[in-house]
């Protein structure tokens, strides 16, 4: 199976993991963040993730990705359980979250930004949604400020550094790609459990962190 993502993008990530946690091969494809005409091709608009299944069908939407993936290789692996907290927590960060690190992802040399034209295509479109890249840098702290208090309300809902609620489930499947995308914020101080949890579902999901080129 063939799967076009972006490195950057939180649910291309949630598409990836079942691959990973499954252990399963696939071939993993970068697009270019201006490249329209593939994407457009597969599925008729343009959005990642897009799954190439094994008889050549396409599949756009991650989560629908995550459930084929789960349900027909393998034993199932996943819980449906989502508890109200951790849904009212990703709500709450994935409401200013973007803007810590949209304006970084540009910086950061991934695959979807190897071309001058990808980085503008993406400028562009990104400060319609969030305003000028800049102007976002410069209030990295009062960012940081809302961004540590509910890392600390994360605390809490982690019951095992292997999975979110003790075995895994949709939550990991919704939380770890945020975490995974913080990490590219280099002034972020993650509480040692949720730490740990990062570097334990990075190793589990086979997606790579992002703290070696955080800004």
């Amino acid at each position: 199976m063939k799967l076009y993502a972006y490195d950057h993008c939180p649910f291309c990530v949630r598409a990836r993991m079942i691959f990973g946690l499954k252990n399963l091969p696939f071939e993993l494809v970068m697009l270019a963040n201006d490249d329209e005409a593939t994407p457009i091709g597969l599925v008729g608009k343009k959005v990642v993730p897009i799954l190439i299944k094994e008889d050549g069908t396409a599949m756009p939407e991650s989560l629908d990705i995550v459930h084929y993936v789960d349900e027909h290789f393998g034993e199932k692996i996943l819980s449906e359980q989502l508890r109200p907290e951790v849904e009212e927590w990703v709500k709450t960060v994935g409401r200013y979250y973007n803007h810590l690190l949209i304006p970084r992802f540009v910086k950061m040399a991934l695959a979807e930004f190897q071309t001058q034209s990808a980085v503008d295509y993406f400028i562009k479109k990104k400060t319609e949604a969030i305003g000028d890249f800049q102007q976002n840098l410069d209030e990295t702290g009062n960012y940081l400020v809302r961004l540590h208090q509910d890392l600390e309300s994360l605390v809490q809902l982690i019951k095992s550094a292997s999975a979110l609620n003790g075995k895994l489930s949709l939550e990991d499947i919704m939380v770890f790609p945020m975490l995974r995308n913080l990490t590219c914020v280099r002034d972020i101080q993650f509480p040692a459990e949720v730490a740990a949890y990062l570097k334990t579902m990075s190793k589990q999901s086979g997606v790579d962190l992002y703290f070696d080129k955080a800004i």
